[in-house]
Protein backbone atom coordinates (compact mmCIF):
# COMPACT_ATOMS: atom_id res chain seq x y z
CA UNK A 1 0.00 0.00 0.00
CA UNK A 2 2.74 2.44 0.98
CA UNK A 3 4.69 1.55 -2.14
CA UNK A 4 1.65 2.34 -4.29
CA UNK A 5 1.19 5.69 -2.54
CA UNK A 6 4.88 6.45 -3.06
CA UNK A 7 4.73 5.55 -6.75
CA UNK A 8 1.57 7.62 -7.26
CA UNK A 9 3.13 10.65 -5.53
CA UNK A 10 6.11 10.47 -7.90
CA UNK A 11 4.06 9.81 -11.02
CA UNK A 12 1.67 12.70 -10.32
CA UNK A 13 4.09 14.96 -8.47
CA UNK A 14 3.36 18.02 -10.60
CA UNK A 15 -0.37 17.74 -9.87
CA UNK A 16 0.31 17.18 -6.15
CA UNK A 17 2.58 20.20 -5.92
CA UNK A 18 0.22 22.45 -7.90
CA UNK A 19 -2.63 21.41 -5.61
CA UNK A 20 -0.43 22.20 -2.61
CA UNK A 21 0.37 25.65 -3.99
CA UNK A 22 -3.33 26.32 -4.61
CA UNK A 23 -4.29 25.31 -1.08
CA UNK A 24 -1.38 27.33 0.33
CA UNK A 25 -2.52 30.43 -1.57
CA UNK A 26 -6.10 30.04 -0.33
CA UNK A 27 -4.90 29.51 3.23
CA UNK A 28 -2.57 32.53 3.18
CA UNK A 29 -5.32 34.77 1.78
CA UNK A 30 -7.86 33.49 4.31
CA UNK A 31 -5.56 34.00 7.29
CA UNK A 32 -4.46 37.42 6.08
CA UNK A 33 -7.74 38.90 4.88
CA UNK A 34 -10.57 36.75 6.26
CA UNK A 35 -9.59 35.39 9.71
CA UNK A 36 -13.00 33.77 10.24
CA UNK A 37 -12.55 31.71 7.06
CA UNK A 38 -9.00 30.96 8.13
CA UNK A 39 -10.33 29.42 11.35
CA UNK A 40 -12.70 27.20 9.36
CA UNK A 41 -9.88 26.00 7.07
CA UNK A 42 -7.39 25.50 9.90
CA UNK A 43 -8.37 21.96 10.93
CA UNK A 44 -8.68 20.29 7.48
CA UNK A 45 -5.57 21.97 6.07
CA UNK A 46 -3.56 21.16 9.19
CA UNK A 47 -4.69 17.53 8.90
CA UNK A 48 -3.61 17.39 5.23
CA UNK A 49 -0.22 18.93 6.01
CA UNK A 50 0.39 16.59 8.95
CA UNK A 51 -0.66 13.54 6.94
CA UNK A 52 1.70 14.49 4.11
CA UNK A 53 4.60 15.03 6.50
CA UNK A 54 4.00 11.70 8.24
CA UNK A 55 3.80 9.91 4.89
CA UNK A 56 7.03 11.57 3.79
CA UNK A 57 8.79 10.07 6.80
CA UNK A 58 7.31 6.62 6.12
CA UNK A 59 8.22 6.50 2.42
CA UNK A 60 11.80 7.58 3.14
CA UNK A 61 12.51 3.89 3.70
CA UNK A 62 11.53 2.93 0.16
CA UNK A 63 14.75 2.54 -1.86
CA UNK A 64 13.99 0.67 -5.11
CA UNK A 65 16.74 -1.25 -6.88
CA UNK A 66 16.00 0.14 -10.32
CA UNK A 67 16.62 3.00 -12.73
CA UNK A 68 14.31 5.04 -14.90
CA UNK A 69 15.34 4.70 -18.57
CA UNK A 70 15.67 8.12 -20.24
CA UNK A 71 16.42 7.55 -23.94
CA UNK A 72 16.11 11.26 -24.73
CA UNK A 73 19.08 12.14 -22.48
CA UNK A 74 20.30 9.37 -22.83
CA UNK A 75 20.66 8.14 -19.23
CA UNK A 76 19.68 5.72 -16.54
CA UNK A 77 18.30 7.88 -13.72
CA UNK A 78 17.41 7.10 -10.13
CA UNK A 79 13.66 7.45 -9.51
CA UNK A 80 12.30 10.76 -8.25
CA UNK A 81 11.97 10.50 -4.45
CA UNK A 82 8.37 10.48 -3.21
CA UNK A 83 9.34 11.77 0.21
CA UNK A 84 10.46 15.11 -1.21
CA UNK A 85 7.11 15.58 -2.96
CA UNK A 86 5.13 14.78 0.18
CA UNK A 87 7.40 16.83 2.43
CA UNK A 88 7.13 19.87 0.17
CA UNK A 89 3.34 19.50 0.08
CA UNK A 90 3.14 19.26 3.86
CA UNK A 91 5.58 22.11 4.48
CA UNK A 92 3.42 24.47 2.39
CA UNK A 93 0.78 24.41 5.12
CA UNK A 94 2.69 26.08 7.97
CA UNK A 95 4.49 28.41 5.56
CA UNK A 96 1.22 29.67 4.08
CA UNK A 97 -0.15 30.24 7.59
CA UNK A 98 2.98 32.20 8.45
CA UNK A 99 2.61 34.37 5.34
CA UNK A 100 -1.05 34.99 6.13
CA UNK A 101 -0.25 35.94 9.71
CA UNK A 102 2.37 38.43 8.52
CA UNK A 103 -0.09 39.97 6.08
CA UNK A 104 -2.65 40.33 8.86
CA UNK A 105 -0.06 41.95 11.13
CA UNK A 106 1.02 44.29 8.34
CA UNK A 107 -2.57 45.39 7.76
CA UNK A 108 -2.82 46.16 11.48
CA UNK A 109 0.51 48.02 11.43
CA UNK A 110 2.14 45.60 13.86
CA UNK A 111 4.57 43.68 11.64
CA UNK A 112 8.14 43.46 12.93
CA UNK A 113 11.45 43.12 11.11
CA UNK A 114 11.90 39.67 12.65
CA UNK A 115 8.54 38.56 11.25
CA UNK A 116 9.57 39.67 7.77
CA UNK A 117 12.96 37.94 7.99
CA UNK A 118 11.48 34.66 9.23
CA UNK A 119 8.72 34.69 6.62
CA UNK A 120 11.11 35.42 3.74
CA UNK A 121 13.46 32.69 4.98
CA UNK A 122 10.63 30.16 5.08
CA UNK A 123 9.53 31.19 1.57
CA UNK A 124 13.06 30.68 0.22
CA UNK A 125 13.26 27.27 1.88
CA UNK A 126 9.89 26.12 0.55
CA UNK A 127 10.83 27.39 -2.94
CA UNK A 128 13.97 25.21 -2.88
CA UNK A 129 11.93 22.23 -1.71
CA UNK A 130 9.36 22.76 -4.45
CA UNK A 131 11.97 23.00 -7.21
CA UNK A 132 13.70 19.85 -5.96
CA UNK A 133 10.42 17.95 -5.73
CA UNK A 134 9.16 19.24 -9.10
CA UNK A 135 12.30 18.36 -11.06
CA UNK A 136 13.02 15.10 -9.23
CA UNK A 137 16.76 15.64 -9.15
CA UNK A 138 18.90 12.59 -8.56
CA UNK A 139 21.75 10.54 -9.98
CA UNK A 140 22.10 9.80 -13.68
CA UNK A 141 24.38 7.30 -15.37
CA UNK A 142 25.20 8.65 -18.84
CA UNK A 143 27.45 7.42 -21.66
CA UNK A 144 30.13 9.91 -20.63
CA UNK A 145 29.90 9.37 -16.88
CA UNK A 146 27.89 9.98 -13.71
CA UNK A 147 25.97 13.19 -13.10
CA UNK A 148 24.29 14.29 -9.89
CA UNK A 149 22.40 17.56 -9.79
CA UNK A 150 20.24 19.49 -7.41
CA UNK A 151 18.84 22.99 -7.30
CA UNK A 152 22.13 24.69 -6.31
CA UNK A 153 24.76 22.78 -8.25
CA UNK A 154 25.97 19.56 -9.82
CA UNK A 155 28.68 16.91 -9.73
CA UNK A 156 29.92 15.25 -12.92
CA UNK A 157 32.24 12.23 -12.80
CA UNK A 158 33.58 11.01 -16.17
CA UNK A 159 34.05 7.26 -16.46
CA UNK A 160 37.71 8.00 -17.18
CA UNK A 161 38.04 9.15 -13.55
CA UNK A 162 37.51 5.47 -12.63
CA UNK A 163 35.00 6.08 -9.81
CA UNK A 164 34.67 3.41 -7.15
CA UNK A 165 31.58 3.34 -4.92
CA UNK A 166 31.03 0.97 -2.03
CA UNK A 167 28.38 0.70 0.65
CA UNK A 168 29.90 0.84 4.12
CA UNK A 169 29.73 -2.53 5.94
CA UNK A 170 26.72 -2.70 8.24
CA UNK A 171 25.06 0.36 6.72
CA UNK A 172 21.28 -0.05 6.51
CA UNK A 173 19.67 2.07 3.79
CA UNK A 174 22.37 4.76 3.74
CA UNK A 175 21.49 8.24 2.51
CA UNK A 176 24.74 8.65 0.63
CA UNK A 177 27.15 6.53 -1.37
CA UNK A 178 30.72 7.68 -1.00
CA UNK A 179 33.01 7.49 -4.03
CA UNK A 180 36.73 7.51 -4.56
CA UNK A 181 38.41 8.50 -7.83
CA UNK A 182 41.57 7.17 -9.41
CA UNK A 183 41.80 10.43 -11.39
CA UNK A 184 40.15 13.12 -9.21
CA UNK A 185 41.27 15.98 -11.47
CA UNK A 186 38.75 14.84 -14.08
CA UNK A 187 35.80 15.33 -11.71
CA UNK A 188 33.82 18.52 -12.39
CA UNK A 189 31.77 20.43 -9.85
CA UNK A 190 29.49 23.40 -10.57
CA UNK A 191 27.84 25.76 -8.10
CA UNK A 192 27.26 24.16 -4.72
CA UNK A 193 27.10 20.40 -5.36
CA UNK A 194 25.10 18.27 -2.94
CA UNK A 195 28.39 16.57 -2.08
CA UNK A 196 31.92 16.72 -3.45
CA UNK A 197 32.45 12.95 -3.49
CA UNK A 198 29.17 11.20 -2.61
CA UNK A 199 25.92 10.33 -4.36
CA UNK A 200 22.57 10.71 -2.66
CA UNK A 201 20.71 7.43 -2.18
CA UNK A 202 17.46 8.61 -0.59
CA UNK A 203 15.64 7.30 -3.67
CA UNK A 204 17.55 4.18 -4.73
CA UNK A 205 19.11 1.08 -3.22
CA UNK A 206 22.72 2.08 -2.53
CA UNK A 207 24.09 -1.39 -3.26
CA UNK A 208 22.31 -1.48 -6.63
CA UNK A 209 23.73 1.92 -7.60
CA UNK A 210 27.24 0.94 -6.51
CA UNK A 211 27.05 -2.31 -8.49
CA UNK A 212 25.86 -0.48 -11.63
CA UNK A 213 28.73 2.01 -11.38
CA UNK A 214 31.27 -0.78 -10.95
CA UNK A 215 29.77 -2.61 -13.93
CA UNK A 216 30.33 0.32 -16.28
CA UNK A 217 33.78 1.02 -14.90
CA UNK A 218 34.73 -2.58 -15.68
CA UNK A 219 32.77 -2.83 -18.96
CA UNK A 220 33.36 0.34 -20.99
CA UNK A 221 31.95 -1.32 -24.11
CA UNK A 222 28.44 -0.95 -22.71
CA UNK A 223 28.59 2.77 -21.91
CA UNK A 224 27.61 4.02 -25.37
CA UNK A 225 24.26 2.20 -25.10
CA UNK A 226 23.32 3.67 -21.70
CA UNK A 227 19.84 5.12 -21.93
CA UNK A 228 18.38 2.37 -24.10
CA UNK A 229 15.89 -0.23 -22.89
CA UNK A 230 18.00 -3.02 -24.39
CA UNK A 231 21.09 -1.94 -22.44
CA UNK A 232 19.04 -1.62 -19.26
CA UNK A 233 17.97 -5.24 -19.69
CA UNK A 234 21.60 -6.28 -20.17
CA UNK A 235 22.63 -4.34 -17.06
CA UNK A 236 19.97 -6.00 -14.90
CA UNK A 237 20.94 -9.42 -16.22
CA UNK A 238 24.62 -8.78 -15.51
CA UNK A 239 23.91 -7.59 -11.97
CA UNK A 240 21.61 -10.54 -11.32
CA UNK A 241 24.28 -13.00 -12.49
CA UNK A 242 26.84 -11.22 -10.36
CA UNK A 243 25.01 -11.28 -7.02
CA UNK A 244 22.64 -14.19 -7.39
CA UNK A 245 19.60 -12.06 -8.29
CA UNK A 246 19.64 -9.68 -5.35
CA UNK A 247 19.80 -6.65 -7.66
CA UNK A 248 17.47 -7.66 -10.44
CA UNK A 249 15.49 -4.42 -10.58
CA UNK A 250 11.92 -3.63 -9.52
Amino acid sequence: MISKVSAAAVRHRHVVLLLGLLLAGVNAAAVGFAPSLGQVLLAPLAFLALAALVLSVIVMGIRPACFVVLPQMPAFATPAPAWRVLFAFGFLGPVSASVGAMVRSARAGMVSTLDVILTISSLVLVALLLVEAWQGHGVQLRPHGIRQSWVLGSLTVPWEALPAARVAPGADRPWRLRMTFAKPLLVRRRGLPWSRNALRTDNVDAGFLAAAIQHYVCHPEGRAAIGSQAEYGRLLAALADRDGGRHKGN
